[in-house]
């Protein structure tokens, strides 16, 4: 299985971005960036959010390897999303109630 690191490498290359670029538009250095797809970090709820709004990429991708890579539905409502989002953290255990 593929770590958190490795899909967001795959995500970024499916962009043609650079680690600069895609570190540029999460609003991190390259730096920190590079340290995520090497596994030292993890990115933080925020970044989660913008990857999702900004670039419609699937969280059940990004947090546990499961595709599509990006969602095609474009009709995801403000309100569902959070609720999307805290299922998905809690599935991958990364919160809990």
């Amino acid at each position: 299985m593929t770590t958190q690191g490795k899909r967001l490498k795959n995500i970024r290359q499916a962009l043609n971005l650079t680690q600069a670029e895609f570190g540029a538009r999460l609003n991190i250095s390259k730096q920190f960036y590079s340290n995520i797809e090497t596994d030292r970090t993890l990115l933080n709820n925020e970044k989660l959010v913008l990857l999702f709004k900004d670039y419609n990429v699937n969280l059940n991708y990004l947090l546990g390897g499961q595709l599509p890579m990006f969602n095609h539905d474009k009709n995801i409502v403000e309100d569902d999303f959070e609720l999307r989002v805290k299922n998905v953290l809690i599935k991958e255990g990364l919160i809990t109630l």
